[in-house]
């Protein structure tokens, strides 16, 4: 498996794989081609369907220094993945000098055919959590031991990490107003972290108070505001929601988080090694599925719970958002993307709660419902993945609709 610096990356919203995979892919191309004139984008699938919501164009005319022409292919299908863009490096005359197939695989990441020494090396010898555990059960360690191991200089990388999460967070919750795209979606995080009634119960104010931190990280994503890739940006916001609430309510050390961003880290590595995290491949269970398992593991680790009891919190949580599609309304990463990392934050407080009291009862492993959420992804139609054809995206113009002629 890579670095946890593969997983965990700082940038900037709306999407990972629609703005961050693909401004990586042409820095790297305009960087082999140094003498190219001018070049040419080519998007297809899911970046072609939703690359205007998303700013898929507006970040590569940025990140090109020289003029560079993008173009929306929405007729090829057959294509290696469903975030598939071709870069073209043309000379004086228009010809073509350079071609790179690139594919935006999620959270940032790229592939590129015929490129592997771009790929970045890996530095974990194993790729299943059923082989992690074995390791660790051998040689005493826990999971974050077993992250240093083999990556000795992570803690400050990590530390960096937790900064940005929770500079989101408060810069999310700074502001009001309406979100950029159009779709009139108002800012809601600072209204849910003020909102306090006077009969207010524990319970009820800890889901306020998560919701309010997965709101804040949403809202900033959605903005095109820097967040942490978690392990995406559309998903962004329930890891720092989760573990910002518990260093609160619990005093944990910023020493206790690094720790447990360790273990989220090797989750989300586990899910993007033998499945996916892209909402292109295979849904939103790839993101936030992927994410809530990460912030239960890490809550799990937190309280210092057994390794099976870390493996059956990151179960739950994945095993109860198969299925879940993406079909974000107008391509843009709102609706329902930002409710939706408030539902999982919360739903990641419950798999770490279950996990206390049932692991020895548990007949799933973590490493099946991450080749069952594979499985599913591939099996939903592509309209359901973050193509804007269905879903949501389709049922939200209709509603709006009948509410403009009642309104009428």
């Amino acid at each position: 498996m890579k670095s946890l610096k593969e997983l965990y990356k700082i940038g900037r919203g709306p999407s990972s794989s629609h703005t961050m995979g693909p401004q990586k892919a042409a820095l790297l191309f305009e960087e082999q081609n140094p003498s190219a004139s001018s070049f040419k984008a080519v998007l297809y699938g899911s970046l072609a369907q939703t690359g205007k919501g998303h700013g898929t164009d507006v970040v590569l005319k940025k990140t090109f220094k020289k003029t560079v022409e993008v173009i929306f292919n929405l007729d090829e299908k057959d294509i290696p993945h469903p975030n598939t863009l071709d870069l073209y490096a043309l000379n004086d005359a228009g010809e073509t000098v350079c071609r790179w197939r690139v594919m935006s695989v999620g959270g940032g990441a790229i592939e590129v055919e015929g490129q592997k020494s771009i790929a970045p090396k890996d530095v974990y010898p194993h790729n299943t959590f059923e082989q992690i555990k074995e390791y660790c059960e051998e040689n005493s360690l826990s999971i974050y031991e077993y992250v240093k191991r083999f990556e000795p200089d992570i803690d400050e990388y990590l530390l960096r990490v937790w900064e940005r999460m929770q500079k989101s967070i408060w810069k999310g919750l700074e502001k009001s107003g309406t979100l950029p795209g159009g779709l009139n979606v108002e800012r809601k995080a600072q209204h849910l972290f003020s909102q306090v009634d006077e009969y207010e119960t524990p319970e009820t104010r800890e889901n306020r108070i998560v919701c309010a931190y997965a709101f804040a990280v949403s809202e900033q994503n959605a903005a095109g505001g820097t967040i942490v890739t978690a392990p995406t940006c559309g998903s962004s916001g329930i890891l720092p929601a989760v573990l910002r609430y518990a260093q609160e309510r619990h005093g944990f050390k910023d020493e206790d988080i690094l720790r447990a961003l360790s273990t989220a880290g090797i989750i989300g590595n586990i899910v993007k090694t033998n499945a996916s995290i892209s909402g292109a491949e295979c849904g939103c269970q790839a993101e936030c599925g992927t994410a809530c398992s990460m912030a239960a593991a890490a809550l799990a680790s937190l309280f210092e719970m057994s390794l099976d009891q870390i493996e059956y919190a990151a179960e739950v949580a994945m095993e109860h958002h198969l299925g879940l599609t993406c079909d974000p309304v107008d391509g843009l990463v709102q609706i329902p993307c930002i409710e939706r990392n408030a539902v999982s934050a919360m739903r990641a407080i419950n798999a770490a709660s279950l996990a206390n009291f049932l692991t020895s009862s548990r007949q799933i492993s973590f490493d099946a419902v991450v080749e069952t959420m594979y499985a599913t992804g591939k099996d939903i139609n592509s309209r359901y993945r973050e193509t804007a054809e269905a879903g949501l995206a389709q049922g939200y113009n209709k509603s709006r609709l009948k509410r403009i002629k009642k309104v009428k």
